[in-house]
């Protein structure tokens, strides 16, 4: 008799919010996962890291939408492990600070659920260090304390000890308070604590929405009203604040405030987003297109098999190369078996993949577009009864298998994949599109163009469009959009040049 599978949990820290501080253990689990049970503090975008086929449930607070309570998530960790499952409990920050996973635990351990606990950096430090204000500083201070502003309502007093608050001086941190911030600073100042102690608070720390207060523990709480600052957010009360005006960082980088939407492939998007987030821009993921393998795989196999018989195999993106080669070494287990025919490709980012596969690039042009590889050719001495095999997309444009047949070369175009619209939405960015809107939207290929506005997502005022190139710029127009920047370089590097360029950066 076969017996079944034990469940295990593991509750694991998300961080603070930016994607590069997530640990390797956190994104391991997540793309094993068979369940995953998050909070709205962890950053969603994780999500996409998760397995298509993992149930994805939401347990935070969301206006409008029934809220779990923790006696209901503590009985459907158990309930979900029970039934064989890998189950991912997402956190915000560190599950063990003010994160309520020591009571999760607790009930795992209550039901023989065999479970893990995954740290995560927590808000605590994290959201001061992007501030620019160290918690701990040798000539400012000896000793840090976190605490909690939002305790369990049912308590009939206060557990924070103000005295000891007052006498311990350092620095303090405090998380889940701001809405508590005048009666808190009230007891503080009540119980001895100096009026001119200089406070911090940091809003969304280190993302792109970050937002940054500062002035005294008398002032601070009007401050923050007149601000209208809302959670989440951390206080950060002691003089190492005073260093935030010579250690501010992260909200002085060029592209720090402008929301930037990346309608790419959620495989490809990655790098475009996170050189956008260096630049401290706030990135919504909205994927557009998805890569499928092509609509007859056996008759690109085929192709793939007899490459060796042509005299140029040309690759128009880092897409094709992979389907190519993934074909080739199930077919070949020698890259000789290529053999005498030459590569040619479009662009660095394709050249660079075919590298990756330790073969030489005979040919790229210059410019990243199909007309600049005839004119090499051209420029070669032609391709009269040269035999050239294409490895594209299906339905791209037809330029180039039609100018090279026009120069005389006999011409196969191996379809290596399809482009496929977009339309799940795991990570709710479709969501947070529709109501924070973005400052910029970027377009890395027509199909991006296409399937965007086939979403039917509204448009926010004001909202600006950048294009990688000439030929994804004359769809955008063709559709009826303004194309605000276009790369002159035609690909990632480029668009952020021009990006940092139109922003003044």
């Amino acid at each position: 008799m076969s017996r079944r599978r034990e469940g295990k949990c593991f509750l694991v820290g998300a961080g603070p919010g930016d994607l590069g501080l997530v640990t390797l253990r956190a994104k391991e689990l997540l793309e094993q996962a068979d369940v995953i049970v998050y909070d709205a503090l962890a950053n969603p975008e994780m999500l996409g890291w998760a397995r298509l086929d993992a149930e994805i449930i939401f347990a935070g607070k969301r206006a409008g939408e029934k809220t779990l309570s923790q006696d209901e998530i503590n009985a459907l960790l158990v309930e979900k492990s029970r039934l064989g499952k890998n189950v991912i409990r997402l956190k915000g920050g560190d599950p063990f600070v003010f994160g309520r996973g020591g009571e999760e635990a607790e009930a795992l351990a209550a039901a023989g659920i065999d479970f893990e606990i995954v740290p995560g950096i927590t808000s605590a430090i994290a959201a001061p260090a992007y501030a620019g204000i160290p918690v701990t500083h040798r000539d400012q201070n000896s000793q840090v304390t976190f605490f909690t502003g939002h305790e369990d309502p049912a308590k009939s007093e206060s557990a924070i000890d103000f005295d000891a608050l007052a006498k311990l001086g350092g620095t303090q941190v405090m998380l889940m308070g701001v809405d508590r911030l005048a009666a808190i600073t009230r007891e503080m100042l009540a119980h001895g604590s100096r009026k001119n102690l200089p406070v911090a608070l940091v809003r969304l720390g280190t993302v792109g929405q970050q937002k940054t207060i500062v002035g005294t523990l008398e002032t601070i709480a009007e401050r923050a009203s007149a601000a209208g600052f809302e959670a989440p957010a951390v206080a950060i009360f002691g003089d190492v604040v005073s260093l935030r005006k010579d250690l501010n960082w992260f909200e002085n980088r060029p592209l720090f405030g402008k929301r930037i939407v990346v309608t790419r492939t959620r495989k490809q998007a990655s790098g475009l987003s996170s050189q956008l987030r260096a630049l401290g821009a706030d990135v919504i993921q909205l994927p557009t297109i998805r890569i499928e393998p092509p609509s007859d795989l056996r008759e690109f196999a085929e192709l793939v098999q007899d490459a060796h018989s042509y005299d140029w195999i040309v690759f128009t993106s880092p897409n094709g190369v992979d389907a190519f080669f993934e074909i080739f070494f199930k077919l070949y287990d020698d890259a000789r078996e290529i053999g005498a025919a030459k590569i040619a490709a479009i662009g660095p980012a394709t050249a660079q993949r075919v590298k990756d596969f330790h073969l030489h690039v005979d040919l790229q042009p210059e410019e990243f577009v199909a007309e600049a590889v005839v004119k090499e050719f051209e420029k070669g001495g032609g391709v009269e009864n040269l035999r050239i095999l294409i490895a594209r997309a299906e339905k791209a444009r037809d330029l180039l298998p039609k100018q090279l047949s026009g120069m005389g070369a006999i011409v196969d175009e191996a379809f290596a994949y399809q482009t496929v619209p977009e339309t799940r939405d795991v990570t709710g960015a479709h969501r947070r599109f529709s109501t924070e809107g973005a400052d910029l939207i970027t377009f890395t290929s027509s199909s991006t163009v296409e399937n965007f506005l086939d979403l039917k997502l509204p448009w926010p005022a004001g909202m600006k469009v950048a294009s990688i190139g000439p030929i994804t710029s004359a769809t955008a127009r063709e559709r009826g959009l303004s194309v605000d920047v276009e790369a002159k370089r035609h690909d990632v590097a480029g668009l952020i040049e021009a990006i940092r360029k139109f922003y003044g950066a």
